[in-house]
């Protein structure tokens, strides 16, 4: 059999691309002859620097890019397979001209039968697994077994360097660094800024830990509280890793950051609801130490049955500011 030279599709938003990173080392590890690239939008390359599995960063967005440019780029690579983890209309037709003649993509949309793409069904989430599991099935298509599905973000030797000199100087005392990231842009439920503002002042008058927001764009109620370092405002996203990864434990909840941290390997705490479409069951971070904090059981379902995403977990039941800051000294055992 011939090597395989795969492409890895996943044009989408940072966690979900996060949740795709076990794929291209797990194909290696069952193929390593083969040749693995992955086609990413140009802000969640990122993700993928570094990554010794990967043997080649393609961008769907970069500029002056045509589509027409890119399938002869792919052309010039010959793909045997592509795998679709977010299968678009778009990038449908350009793998079908760039002459991928296996392609396997999720759902059954229109224009995938007419393309002859080969497809993996989630049966509407029934039984309910992590999306990560859900990404491997595309590989398993192939006959490729998975050992992991654990999150994997590479960082070089320089960058490791980097980020001791980021934690000496931050926490020149040694502190612990509690990572805070207050924003989701309403893709799960979340504690108002409000509440983080209160999680925050607890945190500062306790001597032992060293607050960072680690938000892209901090919310005008989490600005200049004295004590707080603001690590990321105004970050590329690599640096925005770099800066994570220096962390002793990241609080938030369900957004990319998150994925980011499970994929550096740091801890993380982090805010759910049962619901299935936002449940830890679906989108828990993997491959890292982790504790979920949940409301009482059956408060989703009475509270926010409506709408989840904009819930702040407010009311008899819910999540405070208080019961986060309590867990989070459990959790580093101070």
């Amino acid at each position: 059999m011939l090597p395989f030279r795969i492409l890895i599709s996943r044009p989408d938003r940072i966690g979900d691309v996060v949740l795709s990173t076990a794929l291209p080392g797990q194909i290696k590890k069952q193929y390593p002859e083969s040749y693995v690239a992955v086609l990413a939008r140009k802000y969640t390359r990122d993700i993928y620097l570094n990554n010794p599995h990967v043997d080649e960063i393609i961008l769907l967005d970069e500029e002056g890019t045509t589509n027409l440019k890119l399938i002869k780029k792919l052309r010039s690579r010959f793909f045997t397979h592509a795998i679709m983890l977010l299968p678009t209309e778009r990038v449908n037709w350009i793998l079908f001209f760039s002459g991928i003649k296996k392609r396997v993509g999720v759902g059954h949309k229109f224009y995938q039968f007419v393309t002859n793409s080969k497809s993996v069904y989630r049966r509407k989430y029934i039984p309910l697994r992590h999306e990560g599991d859900y990404c491997a099935d595309a590989i398993r298509k192939l006959g490729i077994e998975l050992s992991s599905i654990n999150s994997e973000i590479h960082l070089s030797k320089a960058e490791r360097n980097k980020i001791v000199e980021i934690k000496r100087r931050l926490c020149p005392d040694g502190k612990f660094l509690v990572g805070i990231n207050s924003t989701s842009g309403k893709s799960a439920p979340n504690l108002s800024t409000a509440d983080y503002r209160k999680l925050i002042e607890h945190f500062l008058t306790h001597k032992k830990i060293k607050v960072a927001v680690t938000d892209l764009v901090v919310p005008d109620v989490l600005k200049n509280i004295p004590g707080v370092e603001y690590i990321n405002e105004g970050n590329t996203l690599r640096e925005s890793i770099l800066n994570f990864a220096v962390l002793d434990l990241l609080i938030s909840a369900s957004t990319g950051p998150m994925h980011i941290c499970a994929g550096l390997k740091v801890p993380t705490l982090s805010l759910f609801c049962s619901l299935p479409a936002t449940s830890p069951e679906l989108w828990r971070p993997i491959g890292n130490k982790q504790e979920i904090i949940l409301p009482a059981e059956n408060y989703c379902e009475i509270v926010c049955k409506s709408d989840p995403k904009n819930c702040d977990f407010s009311g008899e039941g819910g999540i405070n500011a208080e019961t986060v800051f309590k867990r989070a000294l459990k959790f580093l055992e101070i």
